[in-house]
C-alpha cells in the first residue's frame, strides 16, 4: 500500500465515524422531536427551551404554533420551542382517578396523623409557655439586680 491509498482510507474512516457519532444521533433526535410534536394535544404539560413550564391550551398545526397556559397567562410559541412533554393529558386524568380512589383509603390514616399532630402541638405549646415564663423570671431577676447595683 502506498501513502495515498492509506490516507484515502483514513479520510473515509473519519467520515464514517463522523456520520455514526454526529449526524445519525442528530437525525434520531430530530425524528423523536417531530413524533412528540405530532402527538401534542391540549392538556399536555410541557417545558419550553427557555425552561418555561405550562399546559398546552391550543395546537395550531397549520401555523406550527402552540398556545400555553402558564397560570392564567396565555403565551404562543413555535412548536420547535417545546423541548419536552412532562406529562400527557390522558395520563394526568388517569392519575387523578387513581388518586381519588386511593384518597378514601388514605383519609383514615390522615385523620390518625392529625390527631397525633394535635397532641404534639399542645405539648409543644405547653413547653413554649414554660420557657417563656422562665425567661420572664430571669429578666425580672436581672432587672432587680441591676437596680440594686445602681443604688
Amino acid at each position: 500500500m502506498n501513502s495515498s491509498t492509506s490516507s484515502l482510507i483514513m479520510i473515509l474512516l473519519l467520515i464514517a465515524l463522523m456520520y455514526f457519532f454526529m449526524i445519525r444521533p442528530q437525525q434520531k433526535q430530530r425524528r423523536q422531536h417531530a413524533d412528540m410534536m405530532s402527538k401534542l394535544k391540549p392538556g399536555d404539560e410541557v417545558v419550553t427551551i427557555g425552561r418555561l413550564h405550562g399546559v398546552v391550551n391550543e395546537v395550531n398545526e397549520k401555523a406550527r404554533t402552540v398556545t400555553l397556559d402558564c397560570e392564567g397567562i396565555y403565551l404562543t410559541f413555535d412548536m420547535v420551542a417545546i423541548q419536552r412533554v412532562v406529562s400527557r393529558a390522558s395520563s394526568a386524568t388517569e392519575s387523578n382517578d387513581q388518586a381519588a380512589s386511593s384518597s378514601s383509603a388514605d383519609s383514615a390514616s390522615a385523620a390518625a396523623e392529625s390527631a397525633d399532630s394535635e397532641d404534639s402541638d399542645s405539648s409543644a405549646a405547653a413547653a413554649s409557655e414554660a420557657s417563656d415564663s422562665e425567661s420572664a423570671a430571669s429578666d425580672s431577676a436581672e432587672d432587680s439586680a441591676s437596680d440594686s447595683a445602681e443604688k
